[in-house]
């Protein structure tokens, strides 16, 4: 009787390549996936965020003669009035939404959780000025911990100090909401982004062009309306100006003034 042996077989070099090739296909999609669900998970807690606090607005101003939060910013520079004017609100309507005291990092309803990176001089980093940095709004005081702001413009023309350009902020400042004239179109509350822009939900959709100064496009973010509803809509940015010191043109859908 003789003995038979059976030869081991193995993978070939290019079979294992394959294999190899395709786990790391099916990693990267999954990666995709995963990312995306997180995106759209955060979008959900911000759209959230928003209808609540533009709820908190409503009360605010229904027991104020109609007026809007703004805190005024009457003889204030540039800086200090973009500060008061689109983070004042808080102070003035957060008991509407159950907050009581001193702000905090705490108060998670102003938190979006995609707040986790923003542009270096709005943080306090002059060194990265106009760079991403991985610093949160709503932990600023600057910002009265929130990743929203108040659509806060009082329309009136500012010189940046130092600089020969006049630049109106726009927006509901001293405005009666009643006199909106286009509530479903008028911004009310939006992501901070939203004002420059630039996007936590989607940085590819602004890319290094903002790094750059130049025109920065179409970045999306989740707003809130006079009339209530809640959109996350691409934001319109003219050539080295910050978004909300200009109304879009045709085909946005929005506008920062109320008219």
């Amino acid at each position: 009787m003789k003995n038979s042996s059976k030869v081991a077989e193995g993978f070939t070099l290019i079979e294992l390549l394959v294999v190899i090739a395709t786990i790391a296909i099916l990693a990267a999609l999954l990666l995709v996936g995963v990312s995306s669900a997180k995106a759209k998970a955060q979008r959900t807690v911000c759209v959230s965020n928003l209808r609540q606090i533009s709820l908190g607005v409503r009360m605010y101003s229904d027991d104020s003669h109609d007026a809007s939060p703004s805190a005024g910013a009457a003889g204030l520079p540039m800086a200090k009035a973009f500060q008061s004017l689109y983070s004042g609100y808080k102070a003035l309507m957060k008991n509407y939404v159950g907050l009581r005291g001193a702000s905090s990092p705490q108060d998670k309803l102003f938190a979006c959780p995609a707040d986790v990176f923003n542009v270096g001089g709005l943080v306090g980093d002059k060194a990265h000025a106009g760079q991403f940095v991985k610093k949160s709004l709503h932990d600023s005081s600057d910002f009265d911990y929130s990743s929203y702001a108040f659509n806060g413009g009082d329309n009136v023309p500012r010189k940046i100090t130092g600089g020969k350009h006049t630049f109106t902020l726009l927006g509901l400042a001293g405005v009666k909401l009643s006199d909106v004239k286009h509530p479903d179109r008028t911004i009310l509350l939006a992501e901070f982004p939203a004002l420059y822009p630039y996007s936590w939900h989607d940085p590819s959709s602004h890319g290094v062009a903002y790094l750059n100064g130049a025109v920065c496009l179409d970045s999306k973010n989740v707003v809130s309306f006079v009339d209530g509803h809640v959109s996350y809509i691409k934001m319109y940015c003219a050539y080295r100006v910050t978004a909300c010191l200009t109304n879009p043109p045709a085909g946005y859908d929005y506008q920062w003034t109320p008219d």
